[in-house]
């Protein structure tokens, strides 16, 4: 997909902050420091739109990005700093639970795990939540490139191991430094946000599930 336009848009904390234009969202879920400011940087060929900080935790509100006045890219707080406090952990926990269950334009959600480590106890359970309320879930392994060539399938196996990754399960192996899953990364979202002009086939199985309220996020 080619970028001509893209754009910070609010950094919203409550529904009546989202965008009301209709258009179709990407989520984007991951621990801190995963590299989703710098994953967002690299399918839009800009190098700061999304803002990478050394930091952890900084991003605490859900960031809204307008791609080509198609979609939508939303980053959410990182989960797993435990600089945090668990107060804080929490209100981010509720405020993501109550867009990914209840904001209709929501598309998919990427699921971002560093493909350097085996997935993190926050990584699991953000996993078996989102396939629990059967949210349409693509898996990306982010920084590719840290890893030697002769060891990547090695890593790729843990990870699909560690989460139980089905066949049919959308997984994607990225790096934002050399681009390495860029495009099957676009094709998977434009899929799934409908985006006619870039992907003609219709997705029938994606819709959000009614809210199970025995079962919370915590951050």
């Amino acid at each position: 997909m080619k970028v001509n336009q893209s754009e910070f848009i609010i950094s919203a904390v409550r529904p009546e902050q989202y965008p009301d234009d209709g258009l179709p969202e990407i989520a984007l879920a991951g621990r801190s420091n995963v590299g989703k400011s710098s994953l967002i940087n690299r399918l839009i060929n800009r190098k700061n739109l999304a803002r990478t900080s050394s930091t952890p935790g900084k991003t605490q509100q859900l960031n809204y990005y307008k791609i080509n006045q198609d979609l939508y890219f939303v980053d959410f707080p990182g989960y797993g700093y435990a600089k945090v406090s668990k107060e804080q952990r929490f209100a981010w926990g509720k405020m993501m639970e109550k867009y990914l269950l209840g904001r209709k334009e929501l598309k998919l959600v990427m699921q971002m795990v560093d493909m350097r480590h085996e997935p993190s106890k926050d990584d699991k359970m953000m996993n078996e939540w989102l396939r629990h309320h059967g949210l349409p879930l693509v898996l990306v392994a982010t920084k590719m490139d840290k890893i030697p060539k002769t060891r990547r399938a090695k890593h790729i196996k843990v990870i699909k191991q560690a989460l139980d990754l089905r066949p049919g399960d959308l997984f994607v192996p990225f790096s934002s430094e050399e681009g390495l899953g860029k495009e099957e990364l676009w094709d998977i979202i434009t899929r799934h946000a409908r985006i006619d002009k870039y992907a003609p086939e219709v997705l029938d199985a994606e819709s959000n599930p009614e809210e199970d309220e025995n079962t919370e996020i915590h951050g």
